[in-house]
């Protein structure tokens, strides 16, 4: 159900989640990989059955969903080594930072990058810029 448009079933999904794991149900698979990076963001509980909240990044704001969904997103692109390379560039940075969570960070960010600027030009998502913001992330 996590793959939808419809923002308020993505977040009700991430909620959902959440309460069975603080509920020690069962989770499915993606309900644990969910859960696991709620739990390296304590700074984002209180926040989790707030589905209805808008979060501005022009304010300063972060919103916990979108970052939770980045994290799923990098570590799907990890598992399948696509796009091809990135998991040499998460090795280098990994190699770099010593931290496996602040890696995801970094790798986050040309995420980012990538989906803030094809929104703000209207234009398609530039996987190119995405892997020379890897590489530099992995080099610098």
């Amino acid at each position: 159900m996590l793959y939808t448009q419809d923002r308020t079933q993505q977040r009700q999904f991430l909620a959902n989640a959440w309460q069975k794991f603080l509920d020690k149900k069962p989770l499915d698979p993606l309900e644990d990989q969910l859960t696991q990076v709620i739990e390296m963001h304590p700074e984002y509980h209180a926040f989790i059955n707030d589905i209805e909240s808008d979060y501005f990044p022009e304010q300063g704001e972060v919103n916990p969903f979108l970052h939770i969904n980045l994290h799923l997103s990098l570590r799907e692109q990890l598992s399948i080594n696509q796009p091809v390379g990135i998991q040499g560039y998460y090795q280098k940075i990994m190699d770099k930072v010593k931290d496996p969570h602040e890696a995801e960070h970094k790798m986050m960010d040309c995420i980012a990058e990538m989906i803030f600027s094809s929104q703000k030009n209207n234009t398609p998502m530039d996987h190119q810029a995405y892997m020379r913001c890897l590489q530099n992330q992995s080099q610098g």
